[in-house]
């Protein structure tokens, strides 16, 4: 069986505007302690985070909503939490992101409710809150479906496996019977419980846990195809993470569409996204191989990112339309100012880091690499030669910032490379207002120039550790000896 190509990328988006959907399944609350790890705990062999932030967003269904509702649809959700600060938390998520939340109360249950703790940007801990649905609340929510289907075009049925959906054929039915699409992300190893959906979208160890280990494409779309016989569906879309996607309908042949993902970060939530902007797409009259192909350039964006998040329809907009990459290397501070801004608006995580940076050494380069983990732009603000004579000595520095500045910009990364004159850049930090202010070293965060209108914006100040036996002091010690110099460097540790 021959695939398909891929259809050609829409450069203009759909009127999403238009778009009216139902999302119904389990609805969470994501929550996030972030924090730093810097010691272990006396009482037993695990890091001690001293939390400093606390962040809630919009998880399982609500993140279905939330994401096709960045897109600009109009859409409703329905669910079930408890009675607790929890789905309190979660009325707050849903109303600010425009989703008409229909939810339903069960005095028993637990908001379904994921708390991840973070030191730094590493994931340390996980905890699930959440007690299980004791009885069926379909009838409630079959109630509250009957009279928005006709003010919605696509149905998206998001199952956890919680115990929303213990009956999800007959969702899709009265959606049927009302005209309208239905797409569902499926859970556990029964997928007759979706039959007759229009859409089933399972990711690829979903598929394979129903339908055997597929060695290669045509083993995967065979047994595809036998599965959308078997359950009536209109057709089967296979997520397969860096593999793209797989979309199977009956007298076609497959259709594969590659992933446009340049770096994976996290997939928490790409899954959400891409049955969101496929719903999205759907309800507006898309065909449905050009829905994928959105729905594809959707979970490359938001793959790149770290978290549950929505994506917004300028990151789409620049994803279909392949803008150039922004140019990268040695810039003046009034282009590096539109860079950011530009930057931000794409929804990208800039961090500045600064320093003299004389001879360029592997604590250097080490140091630089773990901050570009960490954002998606990095921002190296360096001392003119001016500034660094006055904080080092006449003696440095002993390269010209100009080359100083041009190593920097040859590292991978390192985006942009600005220079500065005064004895600090805080005047410099404060006018960019990066996400995250980093410096290496002996330093503490109330030392870093500009960390106190960073924090102020909402940006985060960090320290990050160099190499030991790394400093270009050292090193022009050591140079001084090995020449037979009399008078040798200090041995400061200077980290810039």
């Amino acid at each position: 069986m021959t695939a398909a190509k891929t259809p050609p990328r829409e450069r203009r988006l759909p009127p999403f505007h238009q778009a009216r959907v139902l999302v119904a399944g389990d609805v969470m609350l994501d929550r996030s302690w972030h924090g730093e790890a810097t010691r272990m705990s006396p009482e037993a062999p695990v890091p001690v985070v001293l939390v400093n932030r606390d962040e809630s967003r919009a998880g399982g269904a609500a993140n279905v909503a939330v994401n096709a509702a960045a897109l600009g649809a109009a859409v409703s959700l329905l669910g079930v939490t408890g009675e607790d600060a929890d789905a309190a938390a979660l009325d707050v998520q849903l109303a600010a992101a425009g989703v008409r939340a229909d939810l339903v109360r069960v005095r028993s249950a637990r908001t379904i409710t994921k708390l991840r703790v973070l030191g730094g940007q590493q994931q340390l801990l996980r905890m699930d809150f959440e007690d299980g649905l004791s009885g069926s609340c379909d009838e409630p929510l079959l109630e509250r479906l009957q009279p928005q289907l006709a003010q919605t075009r696509v149905v998206v049925l998001s199952d956890y496996g919680k115990g929303t959906l213990k009956e999800p054929w007959r969702f899709i039915e009265r959606a049927r019977e009302k005209g309208r699409l239905t797409l569902v992300a499926p859970k556990g190893t029964d997928f007759t419980r979706y039959r007759g959906a229009s859409v089933l979208v399972p990711n690829r160890s979903e598929f394979e846990a129903v339908a055997g280990r597929c060695a290669d494409d045509a083993t995967l779309a065979t047994r595809g195809l036998a599965m959308l016989r078997a359950l009536s569906l209109d057709a089967l879309l296979i997520t397969r993470g860096a593999e793209g996607m797989t979309l199977l309908r009956e007298g076609h042949p497959p259709l594969h569409v590659p992933t446009s993902a340049t770096e994976v970060r996290d997939v928490t939530g790409a899954g959400d996204t891409v049955i969101a902007v496929l719903a999205a797409a759907l309800a507006v009259d898309v065909p449905l191989p050009e829905a994928v192909a959105l729905a594809s350039a959707a979970a490359g964006i938001v793959i790149g990112k770290r978290g549950t998040c929505a994506l917004s329809v300028t990151e789409l907009e620049r994803a279909l339309s392949g803008p150039a990459e922004p140019p990268r290397g040695v810039v003046t501070e009034a282009r590096l100012v539109d860079l950011v801004r530009e930057a931000k608006a794409r929804g990208e995580r800039v961090a500045l880091t600064l320093g003299c940076f004389d001879i360029l050494h592997a604590g250097h380069v080490t140091y630089l690499a773990q901050l570009a983990d960490l954002a998606d732009r990095v921002i190296v603000a360096v001392n003119d030669d001016a500034s660094v004579r006055r904080l080092k000595g006449p003696a440095r520095p002993l390269n010209p910032v100009e080359q100083r500045m041009q190593v920097l910009a040859g590292l991978s990364s390192v985006d942009w490379v600005v220079p500065f004159t005064e004895d600090t850049p805080e005047r410099l930090v404060c006018g960019l207002l990066p996400d995250l202010l980093v410096k290496g070293g002996d330093y503490r965060p109330e030392q870093v120039p500009g960390q106190r209108c960073v924090r102020e914006a909402g940006g985060e100040v960090r320290i990050l550790d160099f190499m030991e036996g790394c400093s270009t002091s050292g090193l022009v010690a050591r140079i001084h000896e090995r020449g037979g110099a009399k008078t040798a460097a200090p041995a400061s540790q200077e980290r810039g």
